[in-house]
């Protein structure tokens, strides 16, 4: 039930049983939610139908839990098995890592705080990776459209290659019925060293699929400079363009 290597995750609130298998169905890795989208009230009777969910899947699946210090986490954390990705928000600094010691964790930042210790945050033993959480970003420090993230995604980028972490994935993008700028918007990511993004509508995950997916040209250039460079460590493309081992990284990391 570890989280896998993904281009899309698709978030489930945790209250609506109904849709787990309709999420899964899509092929995207399924975030079963715990905290924003589930009522406080309707928490318990979630908790229940999550582990219940979990005991009888075994695709790849996270579960967005309450805050470090919130009184639902410790809740949330003893209805789980101890195998379960967590993906945990509002996570501030290395401390609010220690309720879940021991557990694979997807750290979400979403304040000033969580992007200035990024770094010390995706070195911390069981951080698997670092997502964004814009729209508390976005409210926090008056960001109002997607040229005002640039730097802030750029810090977590290399925040997470330094610490040896996959490379983020983009965060959900609020428009669900505008495809159009959820494409353009995942280019922009990619563009910037993002890979894959978060969805919350079914209809969302086939085009972030599209807009991460190497295109043929990519392939096409990775194909060719991996047979150039065989085992030299720098060799010449047959349009005269020098490559060398770093650009033979890349050519894997586009086939994988």
């Amino acid at each position: 039930m570890t989280g896998g290597a993904s281009v899309v995750a698709l978030y489930v609130p945790g209250s609506r049983p109904d849709r787990f298998d309709k999420a899964a169905a899509t092929g995207a890795e399924v975030i079963l939610d715990l905290e924003d989208s589930v009522a406080p009230a309707e928490r318990p009777a979630a908790r229940e139908a999550v582990a219940a969910w979990l005991g009888s899947y075994d695709g790849p699946v996270q579960v967005r839990v309450n805050a470090p210090g919130s009184a639902d986490l410790a809740a949330d954390l003893a209805s789980l098995p101890a195998q379960v990705d967590l993906r945990l928000p509002k996570v501030e600094a290395v401390s609010d890592l220690a309720a879940v010691a021991g557990r694979r964790v997807h750290a979400l930042l979403e304040s000033a705080r969580g992007i200035e210790a990024a770094a010390e945050i995706a070195r911390a033993p069981g951080v698997v990776s670092l997502s964004l959480g814009e729209a508390d970003l976005a409210a926090e420090l008056g960001l109002a459209d997607e040229e005002a993230f640039a730097w802030v995604r750029s810090r977590v980028v290399v925040a997470a290659a330094a610490a040896g972490l996959p490379a983020p994935m983009m965060s959900a993008y609020p428009g669900v019925r505008d495809l159009d700028g959820l494409a353009a918007s995942c280019r922009r990511g990619r563009r910037m060293g993002m890979w894959g993004r978060t969805a919350v509508h079914p209809a969302q995950v086939p085009v972030i699929r599209k807009a991460f997916a190497p295109t043929e040209e990519e392939l096409a250039w990775a194909h060719a400079v991996l047979e150039a460079l065989g085992g030299a460590g720098v060799a010449s493309l047959p349009d005269g363009s020098m490559v060398d081992a770093a650009m033979a990284r890349r050519a894997r990391q586009l086939l994988r």
